[in-house]
């Protein structure tokens, strides 16, 4: 049982990771406690961005780089009494994307994206390998030190319009990504996985001047909406 329950983890380990893996104007961080504790959580961060080279030359790159930490907990039982053993992961990811920007119209573009990925997961809390060995008299050798890296690839279809005036900038993003994650070498057989990063996003931005000046440049108010599925 507590092999099954260890390949789901680290399924969900790698599986954390993918949220990270998509480059994404609206970067940020998010934090989730469960109803259990702190130690029963997910924290995610990520930075990245993208551009394209020039309206001549219309090649678009990107990159990407976050970090998450995924806690799961171990319940183990003698039959008599249970006891939670949290095993906290950490997941470092980074993403690259090379893409080019074919006109549909005077400001549409369809930017087909070629993505790849490199990452790994950490098991950082030796000390509960020990509790989990004493109790089944395994040895868990990936919750002591273990190491997962993973790789990633794919793609992303993006539909880019950008409308700019002097009194107005409209800008709106649809994308549908897709990249397959897969573990390579590693520290234990027991770590084998894999997960799909799929997702589509919808990102658009609304930005005016607002009258006044600052160092000789316009000050300029932002609204921004963004949905992520």
């Amino acid at each position: 049982m507590l092999g099954t329950s260890l390949q789901k983890r680290v399924n969900g380990a790698l599986a954390m990771m993918q949220y990270s893996v998509s480059p994404d104007v609206t970067t940020s961080s998010l934090s989730i406690s469960s109803q259990q504790g702190d130690s029963n959580g997910m924290f995610m961060t990520q930075l990245g961005g993208g551009f394209t080279w020039s309206t001549s030359l219309p090649l678009y790159l990107e990159g990407n780089a976050g970090f998450s930490r995924y806690d799961p907990v171990f319940i183990l039982s003698d039959g008599a009494e249970t006891r939670p053993v949290p095993v906290q992961w950490n997941s470092i990811v980074g993403t690259v994307g090379v893409g080019w920007d074919v006109p549909i119209a005077k400001e549409l573009a369809l930017r087909p994206i070629a993505n790849f990925t490199l990452g790994r997961v950490t098991s950082d809390l030796r000390i509960a390998s020990r509790v989990i060995e004493d109790e089944t008299g395994g040895d868990i050798e990936f919750v002591r030190h273990g190491q997962l890296n993973a790789v990633g690839y794919g793609g992303s279809l993006m539909l880019d319009y950008e409308h700019y005036r002097e009194t107005h900038e409209i800008d709106v993003e649809v994308r549908l990504t897709d990249v397959y994650l897969q573990n390579f070498g590693g520290t234990s057989e027991a770590v084998q996985g894999s997960a799909w990063a799929q997702s589509l996003g919808v990102w658009s931005r609304w930005r005016a001047p607002t009258g006044l000046r600052s160092l000789d440049r316009p000050v300029r108010y932002v609204l921004e909406y963004a949905f992520t599925h």
